[in-house]
């Protein structure tokens, strides 16, 4: 259900219910011994943390696309009062089931827009990690959030970089059964300096983009990091 308890509908649902069944549960720990971390990368203990988005304990954050909870269940250890949206209802089972003791953490089944057109709460922070706003028109995106962040609230995304001449809006393929086609939704691939001039456009400041660079080994696909700040 989403935050009025409506019933989800929305067909891509099944298509991330598909996708939540192939992904095991986080690690209990990560390298640190840690219980509970921020992972922006597709890789395990790499990359920057949390504290990109200038969070102080009793500030509000939003994750756009929170699949299992994990980076919102740390960012509420830290104090923080961490809102999760994800339209797959299992994965929000896998985060209610990893994550049944964590104070400051709410979970909703909705669309990133639907939850942000409807929601009364002003951030300090909106990110999404390979989340929602990967798979999310920005030119809907950027402007609902702008208007749901508070002025100087952070907002941060992390995704793969485009594949080089791919640009725009691509499909990915989610495999279903052996029987079944592939389940197709839809994702937004820019290189980083059009990220900056797209958020610029929408009234971010601050605004920055890169590529993140994979660990040391036989990776090379980076993590593409951008971030933007409320401007008003």
């Amino acid at each position: 259900m989403n935050q009025n308890g409506q019933v989800v509908t929305d067909a891509r649902s099944s298509a991330w219910d598909t996708y939540s069944q192939s992904k095991p549960q986080r690690r209990r720990t990560n390298a640190k011994g840690d219980n509970t971390w921020f992972n922006w990368t597709q890789y395990p203990d790499h990359g920057p943390g949390a504290d990109v988005l200038e969070l102080a304990p009793g500030d509000t954050a939003l994750d756009l696309g929170c699949g299992s909870g994990g980076n919102a269940a740390h960012l509420a250890t830290l104090g923080t009062k961490a809102v999760g949206v994800d339209l797959s209802a299992k994965q929000l089972e896998k985060a209610q089931e990893r994550w049944p003791g964590v104070d400051g953490m709410e979970l909703h089944q909705a669309d990133a827009l639907t939850y942000l057109g409807d929601t009364l709460t002003v951030f300090d922070a909106v990110y999404s990690v390979f989340g929602a706003a990967w798979f999310t028109d920005p030119g809907l995106l950027l402007p609902v959030v702008y208007a749901n962040l508070k002025p100087g609230g952070v907002f941060a995304i992390s995704q793969r970089p485009p594949v080089e001449g791919c640009y725009g809006c691509q499909a990915s393929y989610i495999p279903r059964g052996s029987d079944e086609d592939p389940a197709v939704v839809k994702r937004w691939d820019y290189e980083p300096d059009v990220w900056v001039l797209i958020l610029k456009e929408h009234g971010y400041v601050d605004v920055s983009a890169s590529v993140i660079a994979p660990p040391l080994g036989s990776r090379r696909t980076g993590t593409l990091f951008v971030r933007g700040v409320q401007g008003d």
